[in-house]
């Protein structure tokens, strides 16, 4: 359930397309659905934008089959309605199982999506470093396709060949987001946020290099130690989280007086002090880890030696 689809249920209320029973009935399913073994959340999407996902590792196949359906039946919206269903790392028996009880399903690799949402104008990029880092690559793609956004992919364009990556600096630079997946060193985060104004969100992947990748850990905190600023770092591996910090970013669709904005006040400059009034700056505090700033000390005199 989302808001275009408890909007549509108050239209049909006012138009005596269904009745109150009915839109009772619904309702009581808000916030979630109890089936014992999950309690599914039909309210997520009208609190956050982005509706709740289906992890499939640690359910049964069982468990994926019930709770996918729970979502499909549209909870307030009823059978059909609402906004996109998400499986997301879903083993092979589940995606089977799952996609033969409700057909529809668009399977990309180990992520299904049903009800994708209506294609959306943003732009949005998608550059791996290696070939290697397509599988988290397209598992974002799938989620961003869900959600309504199409994602241009650059694919193994990683820094041992920057000019590989050069020859997309235009379509970088038009993008509204940008999504680096990366492994070994994660460098190329650091270089497409030095190359375009659009927000990058950087996802270290556990293609572990030659001997020093750590399992992703290297990737991750050279992403986060970037000297690229306001780079956005999700874990390792996570590609369905990058696409909702990408949704989260361009916001829901069609949010009321989103485009007339009012703007900005401005800020009246502040009254100038007096040069009488004017004191010494405070000094900055210094971290624990980080001795102040200043002249270095004096040696310590040298030792004599005595002749014995």
């Amino acid at each position: 359930m989302d808001e275009a689809a408890l909007r549509t249920l108050l239209d049909q209320l006012t138009a005596g397309e269904v009745g109150a029973d009915e839109v009772v009935r619904r309702v009581r399913e808000l916030p979630f659905a109890e089936l014992g073994y999950a309690m599914v959340d039909h309210h997520r999407a009208l609190r956050q934008g982005l509706p709740e996902a289906v992890f499939g590792p640690g359910k049964s196949v069982a468990q994926c089959v019930g709770i996918v359906g729970e979502l499909l039946s549209g909870g307030l919206a009823g059978p059909g309605g609402g906004g996109p269903v998400v499986l997301s790392r879903g083993s092979g028996a589940q995606v089977g199982a799952v996609v033969a009880a409700y057909p529809g399903g668009v399977v990309t690799g180990s992520t299904v999506v049903w009800r994708a949402a209506a294609t959306r104008p943003e732009g949005v990029v998608v550059v791996t470093a290696g070939t290697a880092d397509l599988v988290v690559a397209e598992e974002c793609r799938a989620t961003l396709r869900a959600f309504g956004f199409g994602a241009a992919l650059v694919a193994d364009a990683g820094v041992a060949g920057l000019h590989r990556l050069l020859a997309h600096v235009s379509l970088l630079q038009a993008a509204d987001v940008v999504v680096v997946v990366a492994g070994m060193e994660g460098a190329l985060a650091s270089v497409v946020g030095g190359l375009c104004a659009a927000p990058v969100v950087a996802v270290p992947t556990s293609v572990a290099g030659y001997g020093a990748g750590l399992g992703g850990v290297t990737a991750l905190l050279g992403m986060l130690a970037s000297c690229a600023s306001g780079l956005v770092v999700v874990g390792i591996d996570n590609g369905f989280g990058a696409a909702c910090a990408v949704a989260r970013i361009l916001g829901p669709a069609g949010r009321p007086g989103a485009e007339a904005a009012p703007p900005v006040a401005a800020v009246a400059p502040a009254a100038q002090s007096t040069p009488e009034a004017v004191g010494p700056a405070p000094a900055p505090p210094h971290l624990p880890h980080q001795p102040p700033v200043g002249p270095p000390a004096a040696p310590p005199p040298a030792r004599r030696r005595h002749a014995g």
